[in-house]
């Protein structure tokens, strides 16, 4: 329970714009400034923010490792590729590099304002040039790893400043040769490669005008409220990163036009001419987390770029293309599929600053845990589908685990999360709804409609609930529970009103709801613990799910103190542990009761007296129907 709620409200703190754009939220209560001599300060908020969700990170790792194997496969027939035909019918012919091994190359890179670059007989845009590199050399440069690092600075313009664009053209010739078609007598076609790349990256910042709702007075920036007012609730900024690596593939693979799987096949480019394919020159920004980039702005005269260049083998380049490889998701739209910055350098911090070992088995523990999940939910539909009885149920905790995810849902809405989540949670909303009508008596009344036209919807409880004593513990339950939780939430709605910030009304209510089960949500699981002890069994719980939730639990708990997560995140996982271990020892002190139904709607007697020889063995086996059931 912890572990989803905590993902919900992580989901919940940012977005992303279309073509891969990151969006940088800024709330009222918090905000970023760039200092002097390009330092980028950033005020915390005073609300806490929950961090990505440890899950959906390892998720989003096992994905890329499942493309990564795709791709793989694809080179384990050979070097040489199967013949392809083209439409016509002919054999296509393997292709070759256009630079061989060895090739002497000359390296130029300019910067301009414009993505179709001619300024090649002006020195102000030359940022950085290498000439008589080898193709294919790992062993030179100051590290003796064949990379080489160049620092510079960018002046900006009155463009730059006002969210305009700065591209970084690479042109790589063999050597004697110039990039500048201009010059007949040094340029050729065949002997130049070229590619370029914006280097400054637009984000979406969204002011969400939030205010005490007493007072109506705010802590945000006067500036910041003066920009909303503006620009609007969205205000696209142009951002910088300081630091770029260009790689050149050394590869010499015999591709075949239109042959080369996806996603490799944007990076290959094949002369129309020779059908020959062009070095892979790839910009490496994999490692530059979203955290580092700071806003272009009016106070910026200068953008500080380090620029490296790196040969890369072709099996590290097909890790980073998978790498780069987009969500599966985003058939639905960039709008709708987003990702929070923190999200998108979770995993990429995971890899630089989490031991190998450990990392490894996150992995692997990371998987059970979805195979228990799957389990869970498996049977939990199960145990409800299947049940005959409700007696030793509590009915009032279903019902109030549908308040508890529409609670979820409306407060997700209302934070504009993502498609995704919103999906996930509504459909955890439809099954509690579905267990209403396993627990209820649930039918249309047509003779009392709503305005006279909509029929009415009648609830009321089975017969095995209200003629057994589980429905008297039940209501005595949540009676004591009432005395706990009410005062509690009063308090919490108190706390909420004066010292925490909102956008309406409307929020309030949500947020504090949600605020209140994500921390005192636990006390819920309390009554069925009381039912049971009143009625010194536990035969009728679904134990399977238990165990399997359990397990998860467990599993919450290790990773709450190896990865770094707020204390309360902590604390949840901590106190589903004591709910369950409770329930571990009311099994351990009921022992078997052979008149109780089990989740099955069968009795230790039923099952003795279907055995010739009575044999207390039965009560350790299941029927062939059950096992079907399994």
């Amino acid at each position: 329970m912890a572990a989803r709620e905590s993902e919900v409200a992580a989901e919940a703190a940012g977005e992303t714009t279309a073509n891969g754009e990151v969006s940088s939220e800024v709330v009222a209560d918090g905000q970023v400034q760039v200092l002097e001599g390009n330092q980028v300060e950033t005020q915390p908020p005073q609300q806490q923010q929950q961090p990505p969700n440890a899950w959906q990170v390892i998720k989003g790792v096992l994905f890329r490792i499942f493309i990564i194997w795709l791709i793989s496969s694809w080179f384990r027939r050979g070097s040489t590729p199967p013949e392809q035909s083209d439409p016509t019918g002919a054999v296509r012919q393997p292709s070759r590099n256009l630079f061989p091994k060895d090739t002497l190359m000359d390296l130029r890179v300019y910067i301009s304002e414009k993505d179709h670059f001619t300024e090649f007989n002006s020195s102000a845009p030359l940022f950085w040039e290498l000439l008589d590199l080898v193709y294919g050399d790992w062993t030179s440069g100051e590290l003796g790893t064949g990379c080489y690092e160049h620092d510079g600075e960018i002046e900006t313009t009155e463009h730059i400043r006002s969210n305009g664009s700065v591209f970084i053209h690479i042109y790589f010739t063999k050597s004697g040769f110039h990039p500048d078609p201009m010059r007949k007598t040094q340029y050729r076609r065949l002997a130049t490669v070229s590619t370029t790349k914006m280097l400054n990256k637009f984000k979406r910042r969204k002011f969400q005008k939030t205010k005490n709702l007493l007072t109506g007075q705010t802590d945000a920036d006067p500036e910041i409220i003066k920009r909303a007012e503006d620009y609007g609730p969205v205000e696209i900024i142009s951002h910088w990163h300081p630091n770029l690596t260009v790689h050149i593939v050394d590869d010499h693979t015999s591709w075949a036009m239109g042959a080369v799987p996806p996603p490799l096949d944007q990076y290959v480019k094949f002369d129309p001419v020779s059908a020959d394919y062009y070095p892979i020159i790839y910009f490496n920004d994999y490692w530059n987390l979203q955290k580092d980039y700071f806003p272009i702005n009016e106070s910026l005269d200068k953008l500080p770029l380090r620029m490296t260049f790196c040969p890369l083998s072709l099996w590290k380049w097909q890790l980073y293309a998978a790498q780069n490889t987009k969500s599966p998701w985003n058939f639905l739209g960039d709008d709708l599929y987003e990702q929070p910055d923190e999200e998108q350098d979770s995993v990429k911090v995971a890899l630089l600053e989490t031991n190998p070992y450990l990392l490894a088995v996150t992995i692997v523990v990371s998987i059970v845990h979805s195979v228990f999940e799957f389990l869970a939910f498996k049977n939990d539909i199960q145990f409800w589908n299947s049940r005959q009885s409700l007696e030793g149920l509590s009915v009032r905790s279903v019902i109030f685990g549908v308040f508890q995810s529409a609670v979820v849902l409306l407060y997700i809405l209302d934070n504009e999360t993502n498609f995704v989540v919103q999906v996930s949670v509504f459909i955890g909303l439809l099954i509690d709804l579905w267990k209403i009508t396993k627990v209820m008596d649930v039918k249309l009344d047509r003779e009392n409609k709503v305005a006279g036209i909509i029929p009415r919807l009648t609830f009321k409880d089975k017969s095995t609930y209200v003629q057994s004593s589980t429905k008297i513990y039940d209501d005595m339950a949540f009676k004591y529970l009432s005395w706990i939780l009410f005062p509690l939430l009063g308090c919490y709605a108190v706390y909420s009103l004066l010292y925490l910030e909102h956008k309406s009304w409307y929020s309030w209510v949500l947020s504090m709801l949600y605020g209140f089960l994500l921390t005192f949500g636990f006390i819920t699981m309390t009554p069925q613990l009381f039912i049971n002890y009143k009625l010194k069994s536990v035969a009728h719980l679904p134990w399977r799910m238990l165990t399997y939730k359990a397990l998860n639990t467990f599993i919450d708990d290790l990773f709450a103190f190896v990865i770094k997560m707020p204390m309360m995140y902590r604390i949840g996982c901590l106190r589903d542990d004591v709910v369950f271990f409770i329930y571990l020892y009311q099994r351990w002190i009921y022992r078997v009761d052979l008149t109780r139904m089990n989740e099955f709607g069968t009795s230790g007697e039923d099952i003795v007296k279907s055995q010739p020889d009575g044999s207390p063995k039965a009560l350790m086996e299941k029927g062939e129907e059950e096992k079907k059931n399994d």
